[in-house]
């Protein structure tokens, strides 16, 4: 029998998941390969024959999505599977219309089919973009269940961007394991809140042996969602969040709003800062689009642990990195903590910029001079070094660091330089205990 010729569209996450649920065993389709966009470094790899499974035993090439219509004609594809996150609608049907007039067709997969169900309770955390507050939003989930005396167990969404077959599964649980596992920035970004607060995290690239691994040792199991992808697992709640910082965007990003519409809670976040139209236009949308679901109103307040370090000095701005870039918010939590606090002055990071930090600003930033946040980007060894040489030489008097990490742990920074904290903190009623109280009785 001819198997389609299929290409799977991906970012080194949701692209293996759907290989794995669908196709690893599928005969009627050949993967010829998978390309790659979004995170430097990930083309030009393989994904392994040890993962692959019997009917690819020379694995499987990873290219370039820059390559598209020259991949579909060289190697006769037939089907395009789009298998990543965080894309404005105008974007996909960009991709459709390359696809489509490269001569192949181009599917997504609906958001049940990759679900593997588990044993125990699930509780999906997702959002409608980058950096809405996923991980304050998990940290405020665990920390009830926790109190109730329940053990979770942390699934974070993929980040494999080191040697697949040795990141099949992973299991963290103390700071020494980040080292062991060879994290970069994003992952220990992800990975080091979880267990600062005691919680077992596990990730990986086989989501279903992961699974059956954290189900052993827990009594609920949590997903940790990614950029604004769809849970890997069956969920018994969705709890998705929304920003009133990028209005509209919970209706106009692929697959945001598939979580908005899978939603049985919707927590809108952040309205301690947002404008209060703006929040009204995100309650309209939600209602619009959900009106099944509750609705939880939620602030992100943020606090620092040496102010004295940011009241009237020059400052550089150091932010999560997806967030700024393909998440496109301008300034996340520490700009909001040097406003707060009072800083004289944001100082422009773009002239102080080397190597692949450079790189980014032209790429996120095309064109522009300025910019009053610093993303911290750290995908593997080079780039950290390229950070951290960036952020000594920028002329200012401190650093800002709302990374989720102790950025000052895996860089050397030779600046004085102080950390934003920021939590969930409900407003009113509902709130997470209430949407909780089915899992805990």
């Amino acid at each position: 029998m001819n198997r389609k010729r299929t290409l799977i569209l991906g970012a080194a996450g949701r692209d293996f998941h759907n290989f794995n649920t669908l196709y690893r065993h599928d005969g009627t389709h050949e993967v010829v390969a998978f390309t790659a966009t979004q995170i430097p470094d990930i083309d030009g790899r393989k994904y392994p024959a040890e993962l692959a499974g019997e009917l690819y035993p020379q694995g499987i090439p990873i290219l370039d999505e820059s390559e598209l219509e020259k991949i579909i004609s060289t190697q006769a594809i037939e089907l395009c599977v789009l298998s990543y996150s965080d894309l404005s609608d105008s974007t996909v049907m960009a991709l459709v219309s390359r696809v489509n007039a490269a001569g192949a067709d181009l599917t997504m997969i609906g958001a049940e089919r990759t679900m593997v169900k588990s044993t125990k309770p699930v509780i999906a955390v997702c959002a409608v973009r980058t950096g809405c507050g996923k991980s304050q939003t998990t940290r405020r989930v665990i920390e009830v269940l926790q109190a109730a005396g329940k053990r979770v167990v942390a699934i974070r969404h993929p980040m494999p961007y080191g040697d697949l077959v040795k990141q099949r599964v992973q299991r963290f649980q103390t700071i020494e394991d980040l080292k062991m596992h060879n994290c970069t920035i994003e992952e220990m970004e992800e990975y080091e809140p979880h267990i600062h607060r005691g919680t077992i995290v596990y990730a990986g690239v086989d989501y279903e042996a992961i699974l059956r691994e954290a189900e052993k040792e827990a009594d609920i199991i949590l997903w940790d969602g990614g950029n604004n992808d769809t849970s890997f697992f069956k969920p018994d709640l969705t709890i998705t969040v929304v920003d009133p910082h990028r209005p509209g965007h919970e209706i106009s990003y692929y697959p945001g709003q598939t979580n908005l519409r899978l939603a049985d809670v919707v927590v809108i976040n952040k309205i301690d800062s947002a404008y209060p139209e703006d929040v009204d236009e995100v309650r309209s949308n939600v209602r619009r689009v959900n009106p099944s679901a509750r609705i939880i109103e939620a602030a992100s307040p943020v606090s620092v642990d040496k102010p004295e370090l940011i009241t009237g000095l020059r400052v550089l701005v150091v932010e999560d990195g997806p967030t700024l870039t393909h998440g496109e918010m301008e300034f996340g939590a520490g700009y909001v903590a040097a406003e707060k606090y009072g800083a004289s002055e944001m100082v422009n990071p773009i002239p102080f910029a080397v190597g692949s930090i450079r790189s980014t600003f032209d790429k996120y930033y095309p064109g522009e001079e300025e910019a009053s946040v610093l993303p911290a980007m750290g995908y593997g060894d080079a780039q950290m070094r390229d950070l951290e040489k960036t952020i000594n030489g920028t002329d200012c008097d401190s650093v800002v660091i709302a990374t989720p990490i102790d950025l000052g742990r895996v860089i050397r920074i030779s600046k004085p330089s102080v950390r934003v904290g920021y939590d969930l903190q409900e407003i009113g009623l509902p709130n997470i205990p209430m949407v909780l109280k089915p899992f805990i009785q």
